[in-house]
């Protein structure tokens, strides 16, 4: 009987629609894909039981920041032609679509996807682009893309990312990620540029309050701007900032596994999502990296309710929650929310 109603509730959660605003493109890639490309084009890898263990987190690596971003660093030597960044941007939204993710704002670091050939950001931009349309097309999925600088690389860069997004908002760019090391590198010399592209119409999401403290999200809302905070976890450790976050409206993008591996929290049960919630923030559900984490965001919906405790209303409401949120016009919106309900009353 536990085994049936087990099995009820994934297939529950499977069949959920799905909105999905916290999703890397370099962190969501599918391990065979990546295998027929290093055997196509001689990509010599350092002697590792297999390239899965380089590229996916495994049950005997330790919880830490150093290797899950390890797997980045292997990951980066795939980006080796058009064809390539654009197979892979196309297999990520598909996967998203067989998940049944509705709507997915996908982030992407041009200059990560940029760097081992020394593309111009700009070609990189329109590929993953012209794919991400293609893909959307396909499949049957809403797609904007969020392009992604980091904070501990120069600020100039992220000023190109920024110009580059600017012009490219009618392609489906529709905001702006300041991501990278929060713990060691502040965000204040990125704050002009940040300004200017919420001025030139593009939202803005910044990772905060994961590898930092909860002052860390009072800067990116009080002096960023943020319209959204990437994991914000940490908010909870100040009273302060969670009435700021609460008062504000600020929806916070979490991804319960991909924090138990990184070492935010000691064990998945000690996540905070729920506790977030009961403080009355604003919470959405992600995957951040499924490929590295190897998970699926049907996933991360059964662990937040099986191991955090969210009820049924709870979680679908945090599914309302990323549509409200999400970096499209009100129109779009309204028109993906009805469609979220209809989808739900029908399960």
């Amino acid at each position: 009987m536990k085994d049936q109603t087990e099995f009820k509730m994934r297939t529950y959660y499977a069949r959920l629609p799905k909105v999905e605003l916290h999703r890397h493109l370099e962190g969501s890639l599918r391990v065979e894909s990546l295998t027929e490309i290093a055997r196509a084009n001689g990509i010599t890898l350092p002697l590792r039981p297999s390239l899965k263990a380089l590229i996916q987190v495994q049950p005997d690596d330790p919880h830490t920041f150093t290797s899950f971003l390890s797997k980045f660093q292997t990951l980066r030597m795939f980006y080796l032609s058009s064809q390539i960044i654009s197979r892979l941007t196309f297999e990520v939204i598909q996967d998203a679509a067989v998940d049944r993710v509705r709507y997915l704002e996908l982030h992407f670091t041009p200059a990560a996807l940029s760097q081992i050939k020394n593309f111009r950001m700009a070609d990189v931009m329109d590929w993953v682009c012209v794919s991400a349309w293609q893909a959307s097309q396909a499949n049957g999925i809403a797609v904007r893309l969020i392009a992604s600088i980091n904070r501990h690389e120069d600020p100039d860069l992220a000023r190109q990312v920024v110009e580059l997004a600017i012009s490219r908002k009618s392609n489906g760019i529709a905001g702006i990620d300041l991501a990278g090391n929060e713990s060691e590198y502040s965000a204040e010399p990125f704050r002009e540029i940040l300004q200017k592209a919420k001025k030139n119409g593009l939202s803005l999401t910044v990772h905060a309050g994961e590898w930092g403290g909860a002052e860390n999200v009072r800067h990116a809302i009080e002096e960023l701007g943020a319209d959204r905070i990437g994991h914000g976890v940490r908010v909870l450790e100040d009273a302060q900032v969670t009435a700021l976050a609460r008062q504000r409206g600020v929806v916070f993008e979490v991804c319960p596994t991909s924090n138990y591996q990184t070492g935010v929290v000691p064990e998945i049960s000690q996540h905070p999502l729920k506790h977030m919630l009961e403080a009355g923030l604003k919470v959405t559900i992600n995957t951040d990296d499924p490929g590295i984490s190897n998970i699926t965001l049907s996933h991360e919906y059964e662990v937040a309710s099986t191991q955090l405790g969210l009820s049924r209303k709870q979680l679908i409401q945090t599914i309302h929650t990323a549509a409200e949120a999400s970096f499209q016009p009100p129109a779009d919106r309204k028109a993906l929310l009805e469609r979220l309900q209809k989808e739900i009353q029908a399960i």
